[in-house]
């Protein structure tokens, strides 16, 4: 393993890395040419961080999905690596090929000393089998609470299931988004997390909010946009923007809010938006809801916090709302149609939860400080192969 040395911010003299990023939908948030395409959170996150280690002087690459992009094209200074085309493959045989060794393929052309990948997935057996193969480092992040409970993983088939608790076994670390995660992971499966924050970015000044309400997410049942049709009947005075795309195996559901959005004359139904022109709502919102039954912690709720925007919802990690003020953790939908209420009608209201969002950022989510873990835990990864040691993930009951 070649290891170099770079500077941080603070001075102290740290490893450079050649860091590799596993994410198949990275390409649309990294690529403006591809912002088209679907996106999740993840995605975000993945290509946040991909950048901010790039800055600090780390070699960073990324294995994606083939969209028909040239294999091996850099951008900002990231160099992308296609794996196979999504949709390529007949099923059963596809797993095989294109699937695992279009990944294997990508993953060699890369050579990177660390790699990374998050989310629930057949990828996460697959990367740690070729980083036992090749005597690579593999950090695991999860994106979301059923990524640690096994009884509630969001994984189609048996066989990719058991795929995901072999790679969890292999970690050389587990990084997950709260304690409460952390705990359900010990409970689930034996296994230690370690918290890591999650980055955003710097929110651009915009004009006087003019959206009361957002409602930002994929189109699925588990996101509940039902909810927020019906608060768009239950307060039709509110000017009410969703977004969301389609996802494979939900698309009636998709057709289905679409054309009940089209009814309502208080809401404006985007559809699916890049990265980018999603930024530009939050930033025109004055509450983001979120409806979702299941989640971790949404990548929303930063880019409405950065830019001073509380949030509604069922789901708060690790209590952050009501601890910090950052909006209303409600217990049920009434409870939601009650919160959107006060804080759009009670401005002094608004104005305190909105500059709480703002410090909270401010204070917590910068930079420096948020990829701190995700540093320690590459390095000291790293030094493994070289200097020996025990595995950073340890417990007692490792398996799954």
């Amino acid at each position: 393993m070649c290891l170099g040395a770079v500077a941080s911010s603070s001075g102290a003299t740290i490893l450079a890395m050649k860091i590799c990023f596993v994410g198949f939908h990275n390409l649309p948030v990294l690529a403006p040419e591809y912002r088209g395409h679907t996106i999740g959170g993840e995605a975000v996150q993945q290509t946040l961080l991909a950048r901010a280690l790039e800055r600090r002087g780390h070699d960073v690459s990324m294995v994606v999905a083939d969209y028909g992009q040239p294999d091996g094209e850099v951008w900002e200074a990231i160099r992308v690596f296609k794996a196979y085309s999504l949709e390529a493959g007949l099923p059963v045989l596809r797993f095989i090929h294109p699937r695992w060794t279009g990944m294997w393929s990508a993953l060699t052309r890369a050579d990177a000393d660390l790699y990374y990948t998050s989310c629930a997935g057949m990828q996460v057996g697959l990367l740690a089998l070729f980083c036992r193969r090749f005597r690579k480092r593999f950090v695991f992040r999860s994106a979301s609470d059923t990524d640690c409970d096994r009884s509630r993983l969001l994984v189609r088939f048996a066989r990719d299931r058991w795929l995901y608790a072999y790679g969890l076994r292999r970690a050389d670390a587990i990084l997950v988004q709260s304690a409460s995660q952390a705990e359900t992971l010990a409970r689930n499966y034996g296994l230690a997390g370690r918290v890591a924050g999650m980055l955003v970015e710097k929110a651009q000044p915009i004009a006087a909010p003019d959206i009361d309400v957002l409602w930002v997410s994929n189109i699925r049942k588990v996101k509940r946009p039902d909810r927020i049709l019906h608060l768009a009947e239950r307060m039709p005075e509110l000017k009410i923007h969703m977004v969301g795309g389609s996802l494979t195996g939900e698309e009636a559901l998709f057709h289905d809010v679409r054309d009940a959005a089209a009814t309502k004359t208080n809401v404006v139904f985007h559809g699916r938006l890049s990265y980018w022109d999603a930024n530009e709502l939050y930033g025109r919102a004055k509450v983001l809801v979120n409806t979702s039954d299941v989640e971790g912690f949404p990548n929303s709720y930063l880019q409405a916090w950065a830019r001073g925007v509380p949030v509604v919802t069922l789901i708060d990690p690790d209590r952050v709302i009501e601890r910090e003020g950052l909006g209303v953790a409600a217990t049920s939908t009434t409870e939601i149609f009650d919160a959107v209420n006060h804080l759009l009608c009670d401005a002094a209201a608004w104005k305190a939860a909105s500059d709480r969002c703002r410090a909270f950022m401010a204070r917590d989510y910068a930079e420096d400080k948020v990829l701190a873990a995700y540093l320690e835990t590459f390095e000291r990864a790293a030094r493994m192969d070289a200097g020996g040691g025990e595995m950073i993930v340890s417990s007692p009951a490792r398996h799954v």
